[in-house]
This record gives C-alpha cells, structure tokens and sequence, in this order.
C-alpha cells in the first residue's frame, strides 16, 4: 500500500520535468537547502529556442512589475492545507452537487487543482477594484516561500489575510497585480478546453488586467471587452460622470470555444397563429420585396393568390401605373426564391396586408431550413442573435437594478456596487449550455449562485457552481452588522438559502429537481501533524516521536481526513457520500464504490476483508489504525485475493 501525499502538487517541479523530456540537455542538478534538486539551465534553454546566438538580455516587449517572479512562484508553490466539511451550516449536504467554501481563494484555488483541472465550463470573478479604498489579499513577498507558507498569513480567527490598499502606495497598482497574477494562473488551468472566464473590471486596473489576461491565457484567445452600465443617473463632482465598467472575456482555448447566440426576442414578437404552440410568437417581417439591390431575372416571377396576380412591387395594375401603363421588367425582385416562397406559404410564413403587400414571419422558436439535398423543412429552436459588445449597456444589467434585487431577498443592501443577477444569467447563456461547474472565488453577494440556479430553474438546466469566498469581517457600524451577519460568508450563505427557497416557491412544476442547496466547506491547515510531511526532520527526536499516538491532529473528525483524502485523490468534493457500519468499523462510501474510507482504530481482518469484497476503485485506511501486525501483513494479500484491481492507500 501506498501513503497519501496530502498536500498540493509542486507545479515548478512538474514544469521542470516536461522542460526536461523536451530539452534534457538544459537540465542539470544543483544543490539547494542541502538537498540534491533538478534545476533548468535558463540560459541554454533560451539558446535551445533561439535560431541565433543568444548572448544577452535584448530590450523587447514585454508586461513585468515588481515580484512579478515570486508571484509566478507563489502560484506554483505547493501547501499543506485542507478542506473541512460543515454540515450545520449547509443546506442539503447530502444531496447537493454545489459548493460553497470559505478561505484564501489563493490557497483553495490550489486544493482544487488535483479534483477539478480542466473540468470548469465557467468561471465569472468580481475582484477588487483598487479603487485606493479596497481590501486586497496580502501575498506578502518581502519573506521566502517557506515563511509565507509557514506563516500562512493568519490576522484573526476568521483567518482573514487583507490589507487596504490605498491609493497613496507606492506599490499601489503592483500590489494588486501581484495578487490577481497567481490566481488567474491557478484558475486558467481549472477550465475545460472550451471554457470561458468573464471578469468584471473597472478603469484603475482595466489595462493592467487585459495585460495579465493576455499573458496567461494568450491574446489569441481573447473573446471581447463588454462595457456594462453601473447607474442611469447621479450627481457627480467630476468634469465626466463614470457610469460604467467593463467585463473582459477569454477563451481557453479560442479554437474550442462555442459561443452561442443570445435569445432574439424584442417587441415585435407579439403575434400569434394557429402554429403558436410550437413556433411561438412571431413578428412581420419586411416585405417581401424590400430592399432590392439588383435585378435578379430567377427572382422576378408572378405570384398567383386568391384569384390575384402579385409580382415584385406590388400587383400587375399597380406596376402598369408605375411602369406608365407597359408592364415589364422593372428593378424590383422578391427576396425569397420561387421554391421557398412555395414552402413558405403552404406552411403558413407568409401574410398578405390589406394593401396588399405581402410579407414574411419570423417565428421566435422555429425557421425553414435547407437540407443537402436542396429540399426545404422547418427546425424548431429557439432564435438567438450574436452577443453584441454592447448587450450590457441596458439598466437591467446595472448596479441599480441589483440593489433593488438584493434589498428585495435580504431587506437591505448589504453590498456596495453588487452585480445582478441578470448580467451572470446572461454570460452564462453565452457559452455554458445547461450543464457544467460554474466557478466563482470572489463570491462576495453570491450573485453567482443566485444566477445558476435561477437559470436551472427557467431552462431545466442542472448547471453547478463552486463558490470561494474569504470571510471578511464585517464593518460594526454596517447593516449587515445590525442584522447579526459577522463576515461576507455568513451574508452569502443566507441570500443562497433565500433565493433558493424563493425560486423553488414561484417554480412549483421543476421545483423537485432543482439543486438550491450547497455544501460548506472551510479552508484550514492540514489534518496532519507536522511530523507526517517531515518524518526525517532532526527537530523531531526519538523521544518526542514515542509520545505520538497519531500522526492526525487532536481536534480533527474521520469527515474531515475523508475530505482531504477526497482533495489528494482528485475525487469529485459534491459526491455523494454513504456512512455505514462494516463488520463493526465505520465506514465512509464516496460516489458508489469508488472509493472506500475507513479511519477507525483496531481494524481486524474481518474488516479488511468485508471493505475488498466491496471491490472498490480505492481503498483508504489510517497508517496506525490497524489491531495488529498480522493484520498489516495481511492486508495486500487479503485485497489480491478479492480486489486485485484496488488501489490502496494509508495515510
């Protein structure tokens, strides 16, 4: 059996192994920390991918601020940290497929590699504006990697890591480059080759982000820069009154990438026929002879209906009185072939006014179509319309418009410059389909999750979304405060548990399938001691070894190590999870049987047995949690005899 690493992969050292199948002539080994460590030679490397002699640092264009390269190293550093289950504080934990995890977005971004790289259809962020008043994550650079990581920036028992950014910092645009840089780098890597991430942006960073976003996601796979309206009105002290912000969008991957139309739905859609029911609403078209631009003989032919002749323009008399009296070829033609035309007005697309004038119908949920063949028939989908650059300019998607959706739901505004829903719904539909993870870890309102499961709710979507918050503490003299909410956390929880319930009550009929719960999950340090990661560490003498009686921390639950085994074996964190008793252990199921967890003390072979005869995908146990050596000797032979294909695993 093999032992859990139970901590984050090292993304610099894997980077440095593909660098070294590619070029191993540029990698060499140096000594560092007293430690032997395989090490890129950069400046052969630079030779190797170069058609000329390389001999120094040419000036070229390039994007770089200050700690630009231990930003790149945070992002890479692995960590010791974990994930803990909170039932009392979720809503439908056994059930749901959602997530709602407090911590350092930083550091959950990281914990999530292992379980949901390229599996994130979307991913929507608000960071901070560094509008010289926000609060922005401290990655503090000025120690080394291992002392930030020791230190793990703990500032209160809310383990909040913030510091205000003012806008009379030196460092002012770097710091916040410094803390978007690592995580956008995190997340780019979670996206699915055709996934999508929008963010919302204002004009401090807007260029500076574009910059980043170019750089980790590659120029080539930018989408489009939405501006979107934050207020119709307001007074303003200023020359120019700034009534908007923007949303940068980029692909995973351009080639990839399916951006769906949006719903093409306006006033004129208010019609309906005989054929409503499945067509929908539909709205007249131009004539049917509009906007001619050439002469086209194939298109200029008499129309026969209802005992009148009708041709381009209008019927024969009224082009004798164009035409002077002498019918003949003139400049208009029909729009619309003679075969289409036949189709269309045998299967209802067509409307003759009382001027006679004939016209066209767009249908709202149905189109003639032409297949291969040259023959026409009637596909039935709902009509989209490009994403405009401009589709957010409307007061739907404004600052406004969400301060009266959220003081609706909570009874106040709670949130300063909250997005609404209808802006996520939208972005959503662009490119998400109606499945998939929706990842937000600036979660701040929960307008994210709000969004998912409205949308769920209108289109029988079963879209899931992954929230990450850091739960700052809430001002004293705030509203939110008043209203008995100690952290941003506690605030997004309770709109998620209101708007579900809200939408559940006005969506009776798909009510019993809709997900409105989530699961809570909380960042912390590491179920295990110290000395499990440093076992060889001199620090831990003989004697202090002899006094452990676990190399799991006092305080921590068989739930919380399941999780951690969970994250370290990549296993999906919104699996369904089963407690049973075998032959007289607790057991925990994940997703049927693929993986089998048992963490109790004195596991016998009777145990051992009954969990292999399962023939689960893994098998997890505790390194000291088995009765006796036998039964550790045992323990490969037992699953070689009922479940040779099981991987096992002990931490």
């Amino acid at each position: 059996m093999d032992k859990l690493k139970m901590q984050t992969p090292n993304n610099a050292t894997a980077n440095v192994a593909r660098i070294a199948e590619l070029f191993p002539n540029c990698v060499t080994e140096a000594v560092i920390n007293d430690k032997q460590t395989a090490v890129v030679d950069f400046d052969l490397l630079r030779q190797e991918l170069s058609d000329f002699v390389v001999e120094g640092a040419d000036e070229r264009y390039q994007f770089t601020w200050a700690d630009k390269r231990k930003s790149i190293l945070l992002a890479n550093s692995p960590i010791s940290k974990t994930l803990r289950p909170s039932r009392e504080e979720s809503v439908n934990f056994d059930t749901t497929k959602n997530l709602y995890i407090d911590g350092d977005n930083l550091d959950v971004l990281k914990l999530l590699q292992e379980t949901y790289i390229g599996k994130v259809k979307v991913i929507y962020i608000d960071p901070p504006y560094n509008t010289g008043s926000d609060f922005v994550y401290e990655d503090d650079f000025s120690i080394s990697t291992a002392e930030y990581l020791a230190r793990s920036g703990i500032e209160d028992e809310y383990g909040n890591r913030l510091f205000q950014n003012n806008d009379s910092n030196g460092r002012f645009h770097t710091d916040w480059l410094n803390m978007i840089y690592p995580r956008l780098k995190l997340a780019r890597d979670l996206l699915t080759d055709d996934g999508v991430i929008f963010i919302s942006i204002d004009d401090n960073e807007q260029s500076n982000l574009k910059k980043v976003c170019d750089e980790i996601f590659g120029a080539g796979n930018f989408i489009a820069e939405f501006p979107r309206v934050t207020k119709r009105g307001g007074k303003s002290t200023e020359t120019y009154a700034k009534n908007h912000d923007y949303i940068l969008a980029y692909a995973k991957s351009f080639v990839n990438v399916c951006i769906e139309g949006i719903t093409h739905c306006d006033d004129g859609f208010k019609f309906k026929d005989e054929f409503y029911e499945k067509r929908g609403a539909y709205k007249l078209n131009q004539t049917l002879d509009y906007n001619t631009l050439q002469y086209n003989r194939t298109m200029d032919y008499p129309l026969q209906i209802g005992g009148k002749i009708y041709v381009p323009g209008g019927d024969i008399e009224t082009q004798k009185q164009r035409h002077n009296g002498k019918h003949g070829q003139h400049d208009w033609v029909w729009r619309w072939s003679k075969s289409l035309f036949d189709f269309g007005y045998k299967n209802g697309w067509i409307e003759i006014s009382k001027t006679g004038r004939i016209y066209t119908k767009t249908y709202l949920n149905a189109q003639i179509v032409k297949n291969a063949k040259g023959e026409y028939y009637i596909e039935y989908k709902e009509r989209t319309k490009a994403v405009s650059t401009l589709e957010f300019t409307e007061n739907s998607y404004s600052n406004d418009n969400s301060n009266k959706e959220i003081t609706g739901l909570m009874g106040s505004t709670m949130f300063d410059y909250v997005k609404p829903t209808a802006l996520v719904k939208m972005l959503l539909q662009t490119c998400a389909g109606k499945e998939g993870i929706i990842l937000d870890f600036f979660s701040g309102s929960a307008t994210t999750a709000h969004a998912v499961m409205q949308k769920n709710a209108e289109d029988g979507g079963t879209r899931k979304y992954i929230l990450v918050q850091l739960p700052e503490i809430i001002a004293e003299n705030s509203e939110a405060r008043k209203a008995g909410f100690k952290n941003i956390c506690e605030i997004g929880r309770e709109r998620i548990r209101r708007a579900g319930a809200k939408i559940a009550s006005e969506n009776r009929i798909t009510a019993p399938n809709l997900d409105i719960g989530f699961r809570v999950l909380k960042l912390d340090t590491s179920n295990m001691k110290p000395v499990y990661y440093n076992p060889e560490n001199s620090e831990f003498t003989q004697s202090f070894l002899s006094t452990l009686e676990s190399n799991i921390k006092e305080d921590r639950t068989p739930e919380d190590l399941l999780f951690q085994v969970m994250l370290d074996m990549g296993v999906d964190l919104s699996k369904p999870i089963t407690i049973e008793t075998i032959a007289g252990k607790k057991v925990f199921t994940v997703g049927g049987d693929n993986l089998i967890c048992c963490f109790d003390d004195n596991v016998n072979k009777e145990t051992v047995t009954a969990i292999a005869k399962y023939k689960p995908l893994f098998a997890v146990f505790r390194d000291g949690s088995f009765k006796d050596d036998s039964t550790m000797v045992s323990f490969d032979q037992i699953f070689a005899t009922y479940s040779p294909t099981t991987e096992r695993r002990v931490i």
